[in-house]
């Protein structure tokens, strides 16, 4: 029983289809992931403010764990919309230092 490969030759660079439709389901999983990590960050402190003012209103102590985790969301944020993706033409000047 012998196993067939899809051999793909991509023309003027551009990625295979399949490569792209890997990209693209990872983006959005990545998207779908920080929406998710929002929502539970502001369920969460929003909860933490509530105990803050039904127990007196005192010092304003859910800020520490607002600003450490906004942190926290700003990172993923600037991961999944902030930053550039990985081209072809990067690895290649990449692999070309690593030569030398």
């Amino acid at each position: 029983m012998t196993t067939e490969y899809k051999v793909y030759k991509p023309t003027d660079n551009a990625p295979a289809e399949d490569e792209l439709r890997r990209r693209a389901v990872k983006r959005l999983q990545a998207k779908a992931g920080f929406w998710m990590h929002l929502a539970v960050y502001l369920a969460v402190n929003g909860f933490l403010v509530l105990i803050w003012f039904f127990t007196g209103a005192g010092f304003f102590w859910p800020i520490f764990p607002i600003g450490g985790w906004g942190i926290g969301i700003a990172a993923n944020a600037w991961d999944v919309f902030g930053r550039e993706p990985v081209t072809e033409e990067k690895i290649q000047r990449e692999m070309k230092q690593l030569r030398r």
